[in-house]
C-alpha cells in the first residue's frame, strides 16, 4: 500500500445490520467491526449471523464492546465470552475493539480492559475507538498504548485515511456515517486505513 491509497471497512453500532454482505464486499470493503456487547450484561444474540455472513463474503471480521463507566474487568470478560462463542479470536480475525464514548470511561478503564482481554482471551492485539474530540481531551494513549494496541479515530471529514490527527499507533479513520453502497442500513460507520498501516496490522 502507498500513501494516498487505502483499504475500506465498516463498523456496525448497536442494532445495526447488513442485509447483503456480498454487496458490501463488492464495494471494496475488506474488514468489519460489529458491536456485540455493552456494559456488563448486554449481548446482541443476533450478531452471530452477521459475523458468519460477513466472513462468508470474505470480509475480515471482529467484535466491538461499547464501554460504560465502571467494572472494566467484568465488561472485558463479557466481551471475551462473546468472542469465544462467536469464534472471532482466531488468526485472521479483526482484533477486538473497545468503543469509548460514554462519559466516565477514561484511561484507567481502557488500561484495565486491555489487560483483562489479553489475559482472558490469550491475545495481544486490541483496538481502541473514540471520537476525535475524546482523543484530544480525555484519552491519553501514552499511558496504555503499546505496540499491540491500535487506535481508531472517528472524525467525519469525508477524507478517508486523513483524519487530521496523528499518533504513531493510529491505524483507522471513521470518515463518514453514510454508506455509499447497497445492502447497508445504519447506524454504520465508514472506515479507512491510515498510512502506513495495512490490514495485516489489524488482524490477530
Amino acid at each position: 500500500m502507498t500513501e494516498g491509497s487505502t483499504e475500506r471497512g465498516i463498523n456496525l453500532a448497536l442494532h445495526a445490520t447488513v442485509a447483503d454482505w456480498d454487496a458490501v464486499r463488492s464495494g471494496a470493503v475488506s474488514f468489519a467491526s460489529i458491536t456485540v456487547t455493552e456494559n456488563t450484561n448486554w449481548l446482541d444474540r443476533g450478531a452471530g449471523k452477521q459475523i458468519e455472513a460477513a466472513q462468508r463474503a470474505g470480509i475480515r471480521t471482529g467484535i466491538r464492546h461499547y464501554a460504560r463507566p465502571g467494572a472494566p474487568h467484568d465488561q472485558a470478560e463479557l466481551c471475551v465470552r462473546a468472542g469465544r462463542g462467536l469464534g472471532v479470536f482466531g488468526p485472521g480475525s479483526l482484533a477486538p475493539t473497545l468503543e469509548v464514548e460514554a462519559e466516565g470511561v477514561d484511561d484507567r478503564f481502557v488500561k484495565a480492559w486491555i489487560k483483562t482481554v489479553r489475559q482472558s482471551a490469550g491475545i495481544q492485539r486490541v483496538v481502541i475507538y473514540a471520537d476525535y474530540g475524546l482523543w484530544l481531551r480525555r484519552l491519553h494513549p501514552q499511558k496504555w498504548a503499546d505496540r499491540e494496541v491500535v487506535l481508531w479515530v472517528a472524525r467525519h471529514n469525508d477524507i478517508p485515511g486523513r483524519p487530521g490527527w496523528f499518533h504513531p499507533r493510529l491505524a483507522l479513520h471513521e470518515h463518514s456515517s453514510v454508506p455509499p453502497m447497497p445492502g447497508v442500513s445504519g447506524p454504520i460507520g465508514m472506515d479507512a486505513l491510515v498510512y502506513p498501516f495495512t490490514l495485516a496490522d489489524l488482524l490477530l
